[in-house]
Protein backbone atom coordinates (compact mmCIF):
# COMPACT_ATOMS: atom_id res chain seq x y z
CA UNK A 1 0.00 0.00 0.00
CA UNK A 2 1.04 3.59 -0.56
CA UNK A 3 1.24 4.33 3.14
CA UNK A 4 4.13 1.83 3.41
CA UNK A 5 5.98 3.14 0.35
CA UNK A 6 6.19 6.85 1.08
CA UNK A 7 7.21 9.22 3.83
CA UNK A 8 3.84 11.01 3.89
CA UNK A 9 2.77 11.71 7.45
CA UNK A 10 -0.92 11.75 8.33
CA UNK A 11 -2.90 11.92 11.53
CA UNK A 12 -3.17 8.56 13.26
CA UNK A 13 -6.93 8.94 13.03
CA UNK A 14 -6.74 8.14 9.32
CA UNK A 15 -5.48 4.64 10.10
CA UNK A 16 -9.14 3.77 10.64
CA UNK A 17 -9.54 3.94 6.87
CA UNK A 18 -8.11 0.43 6.77
CA UNK A 19 -11.18 -1.29 8.17
CA UNK A 20 -13.68 -3.98 7.26
CA UNK A 21 -16.81 -1.85 7.54
CA UNK A 22 -18.98 -0.94 4.58
CA UNK A 23 -19.32 2.73 5.48
CA UNK A 24 -16.61 5.23 6.37
CA UNK A 25 -17.85 8.68 7.33
CA UNK A 26 -15.12 11.30 7.34
CA UNK A 27 -16.23 14.60 8.85
CA UNK A 28 -14.20 17.67 9.60
CA UNK A 29 -13.68 21.33 9.00
CA UNK A 30 -11.58 23.16 6.47
CA UNK A 31 -7.87 22.49 6.50
CA UNK A 32 -8.24 19.07 8.10
CA UNK A 33 -6.61 17.23 5.18
CA UNK A 34 -9.48 14.79 4.73
CA UNK A 35 -9.75 15.21 0.95
CA UNK A 36 -5.99 14.90 0.46
CA UNK A 37 -5.72 11.74 2.51
CA UNK A 38 -8.74 10.16 0.85
CA UNK A 39 -7.13 10.70 -2.55
CA UNK A 40 -3.95 8.97 -1.42
CA UNK A 41 -5.97 6.10 0.03
CA UNK A 42 -7.86 5.63 -3.24
CA UNK A 43 -4.63 5.51 -5.22
CA UNK A 44 -3.52 2.84 -2.78
CA UNK A 45 -6.62 0.80 -3.56
CA UNK A 46 -5.91 0.99 -7.28
CA UNK A 47 -2.61 -0.80 -6.73
CA UNK A 48 -4.71 -3.89 -6.10
CA UNK A 49 -6.35 -5.53 -9.11
CA UNK A 50 -10.12 -5.60 -9.43
CA UNK A 51 -11.08 -2.19 -8.05
CA UNK A 52 -13.55 0.15 -9.73
CA UNK A 53 -13.88 3.30 -7.63
CA UNK A 54 -16.73 5.71 -8.31
CA UNK A 55 -15.78 9.21 -7.13
CA UNK A 56 -18.71 11.61 -7.14
CA UNK A 57 -19.72 15.12 -6.25
CA UNK A 58 -23.31 16.27 -6.31
CA UNK A 59 -22.52 18.65 -9.16
CA UNK A 60 -19.40 17.94 -11.20
CA UNK A 61 -19.15 19.67 -14.56
CA UNK A 62 -15.52 19.10 -15.55
CA UNK A 63 -13.48 16.59 -13.59
CA UNK A 64 -10.42 17.39 -15.70
CA UNK A 65 -10.53 20.95 -14.35
CA UNK A 66 -11.63 20.49 -10.76
CA UNK A 67 -10.52 17.05 -9.47
CA UNK A 68 -8.15 15.36 -11.91
CA UNK A 69 -5.37 17.95 -11.33
CA UNK A 70 -5.50 17.22 -7.59
CA UNK A 71 -5.01 13.51 -8.25
CA UNK A 72 -2.24 14.23 -10.76
CA UNK A 73 -0.43 16.14 -8.04
CA UNK A 74 -0.68 13.17 -5.68
CA UNK A 75 0.49 10.74 -8.37
CA UNK A 76 3.52 12.92 -9.12
CA UNK A 77 4.26 13.35 -5.43
CA UNK A 78 4.24 9.57 -5.04
CA UNK A 79 6.39 9.05 -8.15
CA UNK A 80 3.75 6.88 -9.82
CA UNK A 81 3.30 8.69 -13.16
CA UNK A 82 4.23 5.66 -15.36
CA UNK A 83 1.65 3.51 -13.60
CA UNK A 84 -1.43 5.55 -14.53
CA UNK A 85 -3.33 6.53 -17.64
CA UNK A 86 -5.27 9.75 -17.03
CA UNK A 87 -8.21 10.89 -19.17
CA UNK A 88 -10.78 13.65 -18.74
CA UNK A 89 -12.84 11.67 -16.24
CA UNK A 90 -10.91 8.50 -15.36
CA UNK A 91 -7.63 7.38 -13.84
CA UNK A 92 -6.64 3.84 -14.78
CA UNK A 93 -3.81 1.70 -13.41
CA UNK A 94 -2.06 0.46 -16.56
CA UNK A 95 -0.67 -2.60 -14.79
CA UNK A 96 -3.80 -4.14 -13.30
CA UNK A 97 -6.80 -2.27 -14.74
CA UNK A 98 -8.10 -0.85 -11.46
CA UNK A 99 -9.60 2.58 -12.00
CA UNK A 100 -11.21 5.67 -10.53
CA UNK A 101 -14.26 7.06 -12.34
CA UNK A 102 -15.19 10.72 -11.72
CA UNK A 103 -18.86 11.57 -12.12
CA UNK A 104 -21.46 14.15 -11.10
CA UNK A 105 -24.82 13.17 -9.66
CA UNK A 106 -26.56 16.24 -11.08
CA UNK A 107 -25.44 17.52 -14.49
CA UNK A 108 -26.81 19.73 -17.26
CA UNK A 109 -28.46 16.59 -18.64
CA UNK A 110 -30.37 16.07 -15.40
CA UNK A 111 -30.21 13.57 -12.56
CA UNK A 112 -27.56 10.94 -13.27
CA UNK A 113 -28.45 8.63 -10.37
CA UNK A 114 -29.98 6.01 -12.67
CA UNK A 115 -26.84 5.92 -14.83
CA UNK A 116 -24.52 5.78 -11.85
CA UNK A 117 -26.36 2.94 -10.13
CA UNK A 118 -26.12 0.97 -13.38
CA UNK A 119 -22.32 1.10 -13.53
CA UNK A 120 -20.89 -2.40 -13.41
CA UNK A 121 -18.28 -3.67 -10.98
CA UNK A 122 -18.12 -0.72 -8.56
CA UNK A 123 -16.27 -1.80 -5.43
CA UNK A 124 -15.93 1.60 -3.73
CA UNK A 125 -18.15 4.66 -3.91
CA UNK A 126 -16.75 7.96 -2.67
CA UNK A 127 -19.13 10.88 -2.17
CA UNK A 128 -17.24 14.13 -1.68
CA UNK A 129 -19.20 17.09 -0.27
CA UNK A 130 -21.74 14.52 0.91
CA UNK A 131 -23.71 17.20 2.71
CA UNK A 132 -25.10 18.04 -0.76
CA UNK A 133 -26.66 14.66 -1.52
CA UNK A 134 -30.28 13.76 -0.78
CA UNK A 135 -31.33 10.51 0.83
CA UNK A 136 -33.07 9.06 -2.21
CA UNK A 137 -30.02 9.46 -4.46
CA UNK A 138 -27.77 8.10 -1.74
CA UNK A 139 -29.85 4.95 -1.29
CA UNK A 140 -29.97 4.21 -5.02
CA UNK A 141 -26.21 4.44 -5.52
CA UNK A 142 -25.43 2.74 -2.20
CA UNK A 143 -27.42 -0.34 -3.22
CA UNK A 144 -25.45 -0.60 -6.48
CA UNK A 145 -22.13 -1.16 -4.64
CA UNK A 146 -22.31 -4.94 -4.38
CA UNK A 147 -19.32 -6.48 -6.17
CA UNK A 148 -18.48 -9.99 -4.99
CA UNK A 149 -15.01 -11.06 -3.85
CA UNK A 150 -13.96 -7.51 -2.90
CA UNK A 151 -14.66 -5.42 0.18
CA UNK A 152 -17.41 -2.99 -0.74
CA UNK A 153 -16.83 0.51 0.59
CA UNK A 154 -18.97 3.64 0.75
CA UNK A 155 -16.88 6.64 1.82
CA UNK A 156 -18.63 9.89 2.70
CA UNK A 157 -16.61 13.10 3.05
CA UNK A 158 -18.38 16.15 4.38
CA UNK A 159 -18.19 19.38 6.24
CA UNK A 160 -21.16 18.73 8.54
CA UNK A 161 -24.17 20.88 7.87
CA UNK A 162 -27.31 21.01 9.97
CA UNK A 163 -28.83 18.23 12.02
CA UNK A 164 -31.80 18.03 9.65
CA UNK A 165 -29.56 16.20 7.17
CA UNK A 166 -30.30 12.51 6.73
CA UNK A 167 -26.63 11.55 7.26
CA UNK A 168 -26.74 12.97 10.77
CA UNK A 169 -30.10 11.42 11.51
CA UNK A 170 -29.30 7.97 10.07
CA UNK A 171 -25.67 7.50 11.08
CA UNK A 172 -25.49 9.54 14.28
CA UNK A 173 -28.86 10.21 15.88
CA UNK A 174 -30.47 6.83 15.13
CA UNK A 175 -27.35 4.92 16.19
CA UNK A 176 -26.63 6.97 19.32
CA UNK A 177 -23.23 8.00 17.99
CA UNK A 178 -21.84 11.29 19.28
CA UNK A 179 -20.70 13.78 16.63
CA UNK A 180 -16.92 13.98 16.45
CA UNK A 181 -16.46 10.29 17.25
CA UNK A 182 -13.47 8.29 16.06
CA UNK A 183 -14.30 4.60 16.19
CA UNK A 184 -16.17 1.82 14.40
CA UNK A 185 -19.69 0.77 15.30
CA UNK A 186 -21.56 -1.90 13.41
CA UNK A 187 -21.08 -1.43 9.67
CA UNK A 188 -19.70 2.12 9.97
CA UNK A 189 -16.34 3.68 10.76
CA UNK A 190 -16.39 7.27 11.98
CA UNK A 191 -13.42 9.60 11.49
CA UNK A 192 -13.45 13.23 12.56
CA UNK A 193 -10.49 15.55 11.99
CA UNK A 194 -9.81 19.26 12.26
CA UNK A 195 -7.01 21.59 11.26
CA UNK A 196 -5.18 20.54 14.43
CA UNK A 197 -4.76 17.07 12.90
CA UNK A 198 -3.14 18.63 9.84
CA UNK A 199 -1.32 21.46 11.59
CA UNK A 200 2.16 20.77 10.17
CA UNK A 201 0.86 21.04 6.60
CA UNK A 202 -0.80 24.44 6.99
CA UNK A 203 0.76 27.85 6.46
CA UNK A 204 1.27 30.29 9.30
CA UNK A 205 -1.03 32.80 7.63
CA UNK A 206 -3.82 30.21 7.39
CA UNK A 207 -3.43 29.33 11.07
CA UNK A 208 -3.57 33.04 11.94
CA UNK A 209 -6.77 33.39 9.91
CA UNK A 210 -8.32 30.48 11.79
CA UNK A 211 -7.37 31.97 15.15
CA UNK A 212 -8.95 35.29 14.20
CA UNK A 213 -12.18 33.53 13.26
CA UNK A 214 -12.12 31.64 16.56
CA UNK A 215 -11.89 34.92 18.47
CA UNK A 216 -14.26 37.07 16.40
CA UNK A 217 -16.84 34.56 15.17
CA UNK A 218 -16.84 31.57 17.53
CA UNK A 219 -20.05 30.02 16.20
CA UNK A 220 -18.79 30.08 12.63
CA UNK A 221 -15.47 28.68 13.83
CA UNK A 222 -17.26 25.71 15.39
CA UNK A 223 -19.14 24.97 12.18
CA UNK A 224 -16.59 25.74 9.45
CA UNK A 225 -13.26 24.95 11.12
CA UNK A 226 -14.12 22.39 13.78
CA UNK A 227 -16.70 20.74 11.53
CA UNK A 228 -19.47 20.46 14.09
CA UNK A 229 -23.04 19.54 13.22
CA UNK A 230 -25.19 22.59 13.89
CA UNK A 231 -28.82 23.35 14.51
CA UNK A 232 -28.60 26.33 12.13
CA UNK A 233 -26.20 29.16 11.41
CA UNK A 234 -25.95 31.93 13.95
CA UNK A 235 -28.37 34.76 13.22
CA UNK A 236 -30.29 33.17 10.34
CA UNK A 237 -32.82 35.43 8.65
CA UNK A 238 -35.62 32.89 8.25
CA UNK A 239 -36.84 30.74 11.13
CA UNK A 240 -40.48 30.67 10.01
CA UNK A 241 -40.34 27.46 7.99
CA UNK A 242 -40.94 23.74 8.23
CA UNK A 243 -40.91 20.71 5.95
CA UNK A 244 -44.29 19.48 4.74
CA UNK A 245 -46.39 18.84 1.65
CA UNK A 246 -46.91 21.32 -1.18
CA UNK A 247 -50.50 22.50 -1.59
CA UNK A 248 -51.67 24.48 -4.60
CA UNK A 249 -54.07 26.79 -2.81
CA UNK A 250 -53.73 29.55 -5.39
CA UNK A 251 -52.52 29.29 -9.02
CA UNK A 252 -48.85 28.35 -8.95
CA UNK A 253 -46.26 30.97 -9.81
CA UNK A 254 -42.65 29.93 -10.36
CA UNK A 255 -39.48 31.78 -9.40
CA UNK A 256 -36.19 31.39 -11.29
CA UNK A 257 -32.59 32.36 -10.66
CA UNK A 258 -29.89 31.94 -13.28
CA UNK A 259 -26.44 30.49 -12.73
CA UNK A 260 -23.63 29.33 -14.96
CA UNK A 261 -20.39 27.49 -14.17
CA UNK A 262 -20.14 28.58 -10.53
CA UNK A 263 -23.72 29.20 -9.43
CA UNK A 264 -26.85 27.09 -9.54
CA UNK A 265 -29.78 27.55 -11.89
CA UNK A 266 -32.91 27.34 -9.77
CA UNK A 267 -36.59 26.92 -10.43
CA UNK A 268 -39.15 26.65 -7.64
CA UNK A 269 -42.92 26.51 -7.45
CA UNK A 270 -45.00 28.64 -5.06
CA UNK A 271 -48.59 28.90 -3.95
CA UNK A 272 -49.94 31.37 -1.37
CA UNK A 273 -52.68 30.80 1.17
CA UNK A 274 -53.36 34.45 2.06
CA UNK A 275 -56.08 33.64 4.59
CA UNK A 276 -53.82 31.38 6.67
CA UNK A 277 -50.64 33.36 5.89
CA UNK A 278 -48.83 30.32 4.46
CA UNK A 279 -46.52 30.14 1.45
CA UNK A 280 -46.06 26.65 -0.02
CA UNK A 281 -42.76 26.08 -1.82
CA UNK A 282 -41.48 23.20 -3.95
CA UNK A 283 -37.96 23.27 -5.36
CA UNK A 284 -37.98 21.90 -8.91
CA UNK A 285 -34.25 21.86 -9.71
CA UNK A 286 -30.98 23.28 -8.44
CA UNK A 287 -28.29 22.65 -11.07
CA UNK A 288 -25.12 24.37 -12.28
CA UNK A 289 -23.97 24.90 -15.84
CA UNK A 290 -27.22 24.70 -17.81
CA UNK A 291 -27.47 25.95 -21.38
CA UNK A 292 -30.38 28.02 -22.67
CA UNK A 293 -31.68 24.90 -24.38
CA UNK A 294 -31.48 22.99 -21.09
CA UNK A 295 -33.47 25.73 -19.35
CA UNK A 296 -36.17 25.69 -22.01
CA UNK A 297 -36.59 21.95 -21.59
CA UNK A 298 -36.65 22.02 -17.80
CA UNK A 299 -38.97 25.03 -17.61
CA UNK A 300 -41.50 23.37 -19.89
CA UNK A 301 -41.21 20.11 -17.94
CA UNK A 302 -41.82 21.68 -14.52
CA UNK A 303 -43.76 24.87 -15.18
CA UNK A 304 -45.58 24.19 -18.43
CA UNK A 305 -47.48 27.38 -19.29
CA UNK A 306 -47.47 28.72 -15.72
CA UNK A 307 -45.91 32.10 -15.04
CA UNK A 308 -42.20 32.23 -14.22
CA UNK A 309 -40.70 35.33 -12.57
CA UNK A 310 -36.97 35.37 -13.22
CA UNK A 311 -33.91 37.38 -12.25
CA UNK A 312 -34.20 40.60 -14.25
CA UNK A 313 -30.43 41.07 -14.50
CA UNK A 314 -30.37 38.52 -17.35
CA UNK A 315 -32.36 40.53 -19.91
CA UNK A 316 -30.98 38.72 -22.98
CA UNK A 317 -31.60 35.27 -21.55
CA UNK A 318 -35.17 36.09 -20.53
CA UNK A 319 -35.79 37.46 -24.02
CA UNK A 320 -34.54 34.19 -25.57
CA UNK A 321 -36.66 32.07 -23.24
CA UNK A 322 -39.80 34.16 -23.75
CA UNK A 323 -40.48 32.57 -27.13
CA UNK A 324 -41.23 29.20 -25.50
CA UNK A 325 -41.93 30.03 -21.83
CA UNK A 326 -44.36 32.25 -19.95
CA UNK A 327 -41.57 34.20 -18.29
CA UNK A 328 -41.28 37.74 -16.97
CA UNK A 329 -38.40 39.57 -15.27
CA UNK A 330 -38.48 40.46 -11.61
CA UNK A 331 -38.58 44.12 -10.70
CA UNK A 332 -35.65 45.35 -8.65
CA UNK A 333 -35.01 48.67 -6.98
CA UNK A 334 -33.39 50.21 -3.95
CA UNK A 335 -34.65 48.29 -0.93
CA UNK A 336 -36.35 45.55 -2.94
CA UNK A 337 -34.31 42.77 -1.32
CA UNK A 338 -35.07 43.99 2.21
CA UNK A 339 -38.75 44.44 1.37
CA UNK A 340 -38.95 40.98 -0.17
CA UNK A 341 -37.33 39.40 2.90
CA UNK A 342 -39.77 41.20 5.21
CA UNK A 343 -42.65 39.96 3.06
CA UNK A 344 -41.46 36.35 3.37
CA UNK A 345 -40.96 36.74 7.11
CA UNK A 346 -44.60 37.75 7.45
CA UNK A 347 -45.75 34.29 6.30
CA UNK A 348 -45.11 30.71 7.40
CA UNK A 349 -43.11 28.81 4.78
CA UNK A 350 -43.90 25.15 4.09
CA UNK A 351 -41.11 23.46 2.10
CA UNK A 352 -42.14 20.39 0.13
CA UNK A 353 -40.24 17.47 1.62
CA UNK A 354 -38.68 15.65 -1.33
CA UNK A 355 -35.17 14.96 -2.61
CA UNK A 356 -34.70 18.59 -3.72
CA UNK A 357 -35.61 20.14 -0.37
CA UNK A 358 -32.10 19.69 1.02
CA UNK A 359 -30.82 22.60 -1.11
CA UNK A 360 -33.44 25.05 0.07
CA UNK A 361 -33.04 23.88 3.67
CA UNK A 362 -29.31 24.47 3.42
CA UNK A 363 -29.90 28.04 2.25
CA UNK A 364 -32.48 28.68 4.97
CA UNK A 365 -30.06 27.44 7.62
CA UNK A 366 -27.18 29.56 6.35
CA UNK A 367 -28.72 32.79 5.04
CA UNK A 368 -27.75 35.45 7.58
CA UNK A 369 -27.44 39.22 7.83
CA UNK A 370 -24.15 40.70 6.70
CA UNK A 371 -25.15 43.90 8.48
CA UNK A 372 -28.28 43.48 10.55
CA UNK A 373 -28.61 47.19 11.32
CA UNK A 374 -28.83 48.09 7.63
CA UNK A 375 -30.80 44.90 6.84
CA UNK A 376 -28.18 43.76 4.34
CA UNK A 377 -28.01 39.96 3.86
CA UNK A 378 -24.96 38.02 2.75
CA UNK A 379 -24.64 37.44 -0.98
CA UNK A 380 -24.55 33.66 -0.84
CA UNK A 381 -26.85 30.80 0.14
CA UNK A 382 -29.48 32.74 -1.78
CA UNK A 383 -30.10 31.19 -5.19
CA UNK A 384 -33.30 29.41 -4.19
CA UNK A 385 -34.24 32.18 -1.76
CA UNK A 386 -33.86 34.82 -4.46
CA UNK A 387 -36.12 32.73 -6.71
CA UNK A 388 -38.66 32.54 -3.90
CA UNK A 389 -38.48 36.28 -3.33
CA UNK A 390 -39.05 37.00 -7.05
CA UNK A 391 -42.16 34.80 -7.18
CA UNK A 392 -43.70 36.03 -3.94
CA UNK A 393 -42.93 39.70 -4.52
CA UNK A 394 -44.78 39.48 -7.83
CA UNK A 395 -47.88 37.97 -6.22
CA UNK A 396 -48.16 40.15 -3.13
CA UNK A 397 -48.54 43.88 -2.79
CA UNK A 398 -44.95 44.84 -3.58
CA UNK A 399 -44.30 48.55 -4.26
CA UNK A 400 -41.39 47.53 -6.47
CA UNK A 401 -43.68 45.68 -8.84
CA UNK A 402 -44.09 47.70 -12.01
CA UNK A 403 -44.50 47.46 -15.75
CA UNK A 404 -42.45 44.91 -17.67
CA UNK A 405 -41.68 47.25 -20.51
CA UNK A 406 -38.13 46.52 -21.54
CA UNK A 407 -38.63 43.26 -23.44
Amino acid sequence: MIQEQTQIEFSKKYRRFWNDTRYTILTGGRGSGKSFFTGVFLLGLTQEAGHTILFTRYTLRSANVSIIPEFKEKIEMLGLQPMYKITRDEIVNRENGSKILFRGIKTSSGDQTANLKSLQGVTTWVMEEAEEIDEESFDKIDLSVRQKDKQNRVILLLNPSTKEHFIYQRFYQDRSVAPGSNFSKGDTTYIHTTYKDNFNNLSKSYIAQIERMKERRPERFKAVIEGNWIERSEGVIFTNWKLGEFQEVSPAVFGADFGFSQDENVLLKTSIDKDRKIIYVQLCFYIKALTTSDLRTLYKKHAGDSLIIADSSEVRLIHELKSTCNIKPSIKGQGSVTFGIAMLQDYDLVIHNDDQAVHLVKELNNYIWLEKKSQTPIDKYNHALDSLRYAISYQLNNPFQGQYNFL
